[in-house]
């Protein structure tokens, strides 16, 4: 028989980790002991003080102790507790119930439960972490809305359902490791639960906790979790319904893996680190920096790139800025020496703190630990504060969690653009670097204009026209004049059931007029952006050798899986289309399932990640949805609606640059019954206008004069407008 000595709702002040506003402030915990221990002597003596533990001795050390000692977690400051009272008292077990009522901002509490024994604090404890595991972490009265139930009502209106949350954690926590890994996080836990609640329209309550139980295993990780769901609402006379289930991760077919990162071969740290430039050549200076980490390193990802105004010392020139992800097995310091030689390697030399730099290279996060020593802190101290740290961040590492400030890089991000120190005046831009005469493009400050120039005698809309250099240079010259920002150059038609030409019969075709571009006396014609429209990896990289800047392909790196190493190998911008088959075959392909847009979202995210795993920067990555490419005509038209879509909040290509090609194709032909391509210039107009609506980056056509004024007063009612009211 155990006796028990019991403590109930013991008030103590602290700083563990974050409040329910997720400030680091004082707060609440409220604890509860049992001390398991003989009385028996103590009620036949009367006597406490000689066979007896003194719960008012005991209440007054461990207040002390929790709100004097420093914890970053609540499960660390138990095991605290734990240990202090059977060294001190010589308890031979213990229970622990710490709760914190402030620690969510929808929940009554989250806290921990623990039971330790005085064996587990010996010299040579008997238990070890891996066995008889009974602590839980518990999150009680999560509060939230939903579309939930099968009557007709509960299908139109959001109501409450009330969810508690016990995780079963696969190790115990210890005072020594004061740190949360990602599956006994409650608050990360708690903040995807509650987006996929919200998002959710179950029918029955035992689906929509089986749900909540997939997306705690899955998405975090979580070992084994109960879940209890009520539904207030749900009867006239009781105060609610509700289920409750135990799910592990044994249920699900497909276990969550070990870490959030698969990890190439031969590496076990995952590292964020940004890199920043504002003298010299920029992006050459972030090029070489990338490829010599890689010398000792994998990069997995690399962000978009963005112009940014100089923080702290403003007199100098503005900032291009990246991050990166990498894989590595070089511990900090052996990383931060790595990081040093670069900078060394590529021309850093420090005058002024916070002055102009050829390169800078900060380790953000080493996985999740925190790290300090004289020459370097992880997370970096000042990254919270650094817009121009934050925006790259997010585009590779949204979701990932401070480990100090328990905070995502999506919500740094969002709280430093809501706070005082945040100035609308600081300059950041996502840009595209094209190697050309050091053109940028600035995305979403207009939308830009692809002319097109087909030197091939079969394209569906001007085949044979520009079959020789003189003509295609005149072309090429007109476009220009008339506002192109960059020439397109095929040398192989793919409209519908077109032959393949052969490569080299392709390279003789578009050869010539790319070198006489480039040779023209003309500097504007000379050092205008070209891309090349090829699937063939040989033409592409000729192209480039001999002045292109950009790949334009069709099939997204399917028919030719080289092409995308040519864009990595000359770090030149490609643009992947979607596309299903050839163009012989195409036609053949257009079935797709009930969401046409997610399709080829998830369809052109294949080909995305296939290019960023050929070591393409995000930054040179250009989409395109592919119209009158395996599309009939209701999905053209469908695309165009949607296009916003594609790329917008939430979708897997979220912030990608789109491209898109309209002009004059056979699907406006059917909208307006115009069999002749170079008869729709005011169809295509439209379809033009409806893509800038939607929110394009770069429209290619053929008629540029016509187009460029269609786009200039479409990108000034919607793009300027809406840049105007986002400030």
């Amino acid at each position: 028989m155990e006796d028990k000595i019991i403590i109930n709702n013991l008030e103590v002040h602290n700083i563990i980790g974050v409040d329910s506003w997720e400030r680091v402030k004082k707060q609440p915990i409220i604890i509860n002991l049992t001390i398991f221990t003989s009385l028996s002597q103590a009620g036949n003596t009367d006597n406490i003080q000689q066979y007896s533990i003194d719960y008012g001795t005991v209440t007054k050390v461990v207040t002390k102790f929790s709100e004097e000692s420093s914890f970053k977690s609540i499960e660390a400051l138990a095991d605290a507790i734990a240990k202090l009272c059977i060294t001190e008292f010589h308890i031979p077990k213990i229970y622990i119930r710490l709760e914190k009522p402030k620690a969510l901002l929808h929940a009554k509490c989250a806290g921990v439960e623990i039971t330790r024994t005085k064996d587990e604090y010996s010299e040579s404890p008997k238990t070890t972490n891996e066995n008889g595991n009974s602590d839980i972490i518990f999150v009680r009265d999560l509060k939230l809305i939903s579309i939930i139930g099968i009557n007709p009502w509960e299908r139109d209106e959001k109501q409450s359902v009330i969810i508690n949350l016990t995780i079963y954690p696969k190790y115990k926590a210890e005072s020594s490791k004061d740190h949360v890994i990602k599956p006994h996080n409650y608050r990360t836990i708690v903040r995807t639960i509650t987006k996929h609640v919200e998002e959710s329209r179950y029918k029955t309550v035992e689906a929509f906790a089986t749900s909540i139980a997939r997306i705690a295993i899955m998405e975090c990780q979580v070992n084994k979790i109960t879940i209890r769901a009520e539904k207030p609402s749900a009867l006239m006379f009781a105060a609610s319904a509700g289920v409750e289930i135990t799910r592990s991760q044994s249920f699900f077919k497909n276990k969550p893996p070990a870490h959030d990162q698969v990890f190439p071969e031969g590496y076990d740290h995952l590292v964020y680190i940004t890199l920043g430039s504002n003298i010299g050549d920029r992006i050459g200076n972030m090029n070489e920096a990338l490829k010599l980490l890689e010398l000792e390193c994998k990069i997995l990802d690399t962000s978009y790139m963005y112009e940014t105004s100089p923080m702290y010392v403003t007199d100098q020139p503005n900032f291009f800025n990246a991050a990166c992800k990498v894989a590595t097995n070089l511990d900090p310091e052996e990383l931060l020496v790595k990081l040093k030689n670069i900078e060394s390697t590529i021309g850093r030399t420090t005058v002024i703190r916070y002055g102009p730099r050829s390169i800078d290279l900060d380790i953000i996060f080493y996985d999740d630990i925190e790290y300090n020593s004289s020459t370097l802190n992880i997370p970096h101290t000042l990254m919270s504060e650094r817009e121009f740290v934050l925006r790259p961040l997010c585009d590779i590492a949204r979701n990932f969690e401070h480990p100090n400030l328990f905070k995502t890089c999506g919500q740094l991000l969002s709280h430093y653009l809501k706070s005082p120190s945040y100035s609308p005046n600081n300059f950041i831009q996502k840009i595209l670097p094209i190697n050309i005469n050091n053109v940028i493009w600035k995305w979403s400050t207009k939308t830009f204009i692809m002319g097109v120039i087909n030197v091939t005698p079969d394209s569906f809309s001007d085949g044979g026209l520009y079959n020789n250099v003189n003509s295609a240079l005149s072309h090429a010259q007109k476009l220009v004049e008339e506002g192109a920002d960059i020439l397109d150059i095929g040398g192989c038609s793919t409209r519908p059931n077109a032959e393949d030409v052969p490569i080299e019969e392709e390279i003789s075709r578009v050869l010539p007029i790319i070198q006489a571009i480039r040779s023209s006396s003309n500097t504007t014609l000379a050092n205008i952006p070209i891309s090349i429209d090829t699937f063939h990896s040989k033409v592409a990289e000729k192209a480039i050798q001999n002045g292109a800047s950009i790949i334009n392909d069709i099939s997204g790196g399917q028919l030719d899986e080289k092409i995308l190493s040519v864009s990595a190998k000359y770090n030149v911008p490609i643009i992947l289309q979607h596309m299903r088959g050839t163009p012989k075959t195409m036609s053949r392909l257009t079935e797709y399932g009930d969401d046409l847009i997610l399709d080829i979202s998830n369809e052109l995210c294949e080909r995305v990640q296939a290019a960023i795993n050929a070591g393409i920067k995000r930054w040179n990555i250009i989409i395109d949805p592919g119209i009158g490419f395996a599309k009939k005509l209701d999905q053209n038209l469908e695309i165009i609606k949607r296009l916003n879509e594609l790329n917008g909040k939430h979708s897997p290509l979220e912030g990608y640059p789109c491209l898109i090609g309209v002009s004059n194709k056979r699907f406006i032909g059917e909208v307006i019954n115009q069999p002749i391509p170079k008869n729709r210039c005011w169809g295509t107009a439209a379809a033009c206008t409806a893509a800038v609506l939607a929110g394009v980056d770069i429209l290619r056509v053929h008629d540029v004069k016509e187009m460029l004024d269609v786009i200039k007063v479409a990108d000034s009612i919607w793009r300027i407008t809406r840049n105007k009211e986002s400030l």
